[in-house]
């Protein structure tokens, strides 16, 4: 006979299994497959700003069926990483003086956030902050600057907020995700004259009844071309001959503007 303990230890041992097998089941059971419509966006002088389409469709097992209350996606594209300081000015008198100031090590240039749906009603509060969904989750996350304690960072971390939204950077569309059919949708990421060459990450999210099915990352590259490209590399490959260079141009030009009007 099986003594009683090895009993339930057996019986236990099969529970989880069945729990853990469960739950693998599940996890597999939509894959998202996702596109983008181009993975290299060139920019010239006469570049003014233009918008990459991401494609994505969710297939399912031959075991699951299509769920009752449908899904949502997410896409959050982050930029290039930066050193940002923001800084808070004083007037005094007829000047303005730096105050306190607040760093951001590792911020994103360019950061938004496309949704199917308002991003309240798709996640939970406890899920954004936890997974950094959505734009407000993303900036007040502890890792997107050195944390003061007590929220005296709050205001930088808004005023951050509102001079890269000013200048197209920083943005969240809650109907960017617009659904073809069931299983199939589309969303069109905005890239303004002013966001930074460099590296992007697109990461696409499928969410149902508030809970993360499956999620995918790809990239795309700005790059500069023709005569900016050549420039950029001289001023990165050759730091010192550019500077020297610019401030010779400089001087020359200020020297042919004093002969041309100058006052005989």
């Amino acid at each position: 006979m099986v003594p009683e303990s090895a009993l339930h230890f057996w019986v236990r041992c099969s529970s989880i299994l069945l729990v853990v097998l469960a739950s693998i089941t599940s996890a597999s059971a939509e894959t998202l497959i996702t596109s983008l419509s181009n993975h290299r966006v060139l920019i010239n002088s006469n570049y003014t700003g233009t918008s990459i389409a991401v494609f994505g469709a969710i297939e399912r097992d031959a075991q699951t069926v299509a769920r009752a209350t449908g899904y949502d996606v997410v896409v959050t594209v982050r930029g290039p990483r930066q050193f940002l300081v923001v800084r808070e000015k004083e007037r005094l008198g007829p000047i303005w003086i730096n105050q306190e100031q607040q760093k951001f090590p590792q911020a994103p240039a360019y950061l938004s956030v496309l949704t199917s749906r308002s991003i309240e009603e798709i996640t939970s509060v406890q899920l954004r902050q936890r997974q950094k969904i959505g734009l407000r989750a993303i900036i007040n996350s502890t890792d997107f600057t050195n944390e003061r304690g007590a929220g005296a960072d709050k205001q930088f971390r808004e005023a951050l907020y509102r001079l890269k939204a000013q200048q197209g950077l920083y943005l969240e569309d809650e109907r960017g995700v617009t659904f073809l059919t069931a299983d199939i949708f589309r969303a069109s990421i905005p890239l303004p004259a002013t966001a930074p060459p460099g590296d992007y990450s697109v990461e696409v999210t499928l969410f149902a009844d508030t809970v993360i099915l499956a999620s995918t990352i790809t990239h795309f590259e700005l790059v500069k071309t023709d005569f900016e490209e050549q420039i950029g590399s001289v001023a990165r490959d050759w730091s010192l001959f550019y500077g020297l260079a610019t401030a010779l141009i400089a001087i020359l030009f200020g020297w042919l503007a004093s002969v041309i009007f100058r006052r005989d």
